[in-house]
């Protein structure tokens, strides 16, 4: 069985590896105040051309939007996010055991617009009852979304000063943030990223890391006390070196991004294959991420040889399934799966 079902199916690169096992028995300081997640703090703020910003290491994405969340938000405070947003659909309620609630907005493609966000806003203050309700205090987005797509420059600036407006913070889950940034398409860059948003992360477990999230905190008010909050809940990693090792190495001679643009030309690939085929796309998504409506009866013959991830019926004959490449996808495994799909019928 050869898998497209996500980014995260194999290990890590093994310059990751190699790193981690070469500095093995070196003696280091614990929770990440270590020399090498200092060297790979330093690293992520000059890549992103904030100086002044915090950067803390986290294991993974669930726990990494609960701790972002729960330390910027007061009890009586929520988040906007896409109703089809990974913190509203595929977290297992974790923002709600926190305390806070996901306010959710209508999306087909993961994004969210400043004029939903100023719409939402108003419609909390203008109502008579405001205090009786949740108020908004923090936009979640993801680059890329669940369905593969990328947010550009202009709206990202949109949805920045409408925040700037509406007093509510900015928050970018970046867990395929290297597939975005590396997309054709893409006009973003991490400095645009660290100037548009209060905090962000920089995601390493599906861009050839083990595991390991990188926090980015650009404002000021979300800084203070943010270890607590990690240590409080359940974080803090003890053997924290293990991923200031991994993030230096992913940012070392650029190995981040050519292991995200390998894994978009190959998703490209498939992409054009599925067009050749005839099939159409739910989404145009130019990220690692392809989704493909797919004849129910040539999905069967796909899931006999190949993994992949159905995401729902699109008619009563055919369904929208999930194709992801990753920097670990074999160039042959790719060339595989065209070649047999040029003969399903």
């Amino acid at each position: 069985m050869i898998y497209f079902t996500s980014d995260y199916t194999e290990g890590a690169h093994e310059r990751i590896l190699n790193k981690l096992a070469e500095t093995n028995m070196v003696q280091s300081a614990g929770y990440g105040e270590d020399e090498y997640c200092a060297q790979a703090r330093e690293m992520i703020k000059d890549v992103c051309k904030a100086p002044e910003a915090d950067v803390h290491f986290l294991v993974g994405g669930t726990q990494t939007n609960t701790t972002v969340i729960s330390a910027a938000l007061r009890t009586h405070q929520g988040v906007i996010s896409a109703e089809c947003g990974h913190i509203s659909v595929h977290e297992t309620g974790a923002i709600e055991a926190a305390g806070h609630k996901v306010l959710t907005a209508p999306s087909r493609d993961g994004k969210i617009t400043a004029d939903q966000v100023l719409r939402m806003y108003q419609e909390h203050v203008e109502d008579d009852s405001f205090e009786h309700t949740v108020q908004p205090k923090m936009v979640y987005i993801s680059n890329s979304t669940e369905f593969g797509l990328i947010y550009h420059k202009q709206e990202l600036e949109a949805l920045h000063q409408v925040c700037r407006q509406c007093g509510l913070y900015l928050y970018m889950d970046g867990a395929r943030m290297g597939y975005a940034l590396a997309a054709e398409d893409n006009d973003l860059s991490l400095w645009d990223i660290a100037r548009y948003c209060d905090v962000f992360y920089i995601g390493g477990t599906k861009c050839g890391a083990l595991f390991g999230e990188a926090v980015v905190i650009t404002n000021p008010e979300l800084k203070q006390d943010f270890r607590y909050v990690i240590k409080q809940k359940g974080g803090m990693l003890a053997k924290g070196r293990l991923l200031g090792i991994q993030f230096m190495e992913l940012f070392r001679d650029e190995l981040y991004w050519d292991l995200s643009r390998r894994a978009d030309k190959l998703a490209m690939e498939l992409k054009e294959g599925f067009l050749a085929k005839g099939f159409k796309l739910y989404v145009d998504s130019t990220t690692n991420q392809q989704f493909p409506v797919i004849p129910n009866n040539i999905l069967d013959k796909i899931q006999e040889k190949y993994a992949c991830t159905y995401s729902g019926a699109y008619d009563s004959q055919s369904s929208i399934v999930r194709f992801c490449t990753s920097w670990a996808t074999r160039e042959d495994a790719v060339e595989q799966f065209l070649n047999d799909l040029k003969k399903w019928d």
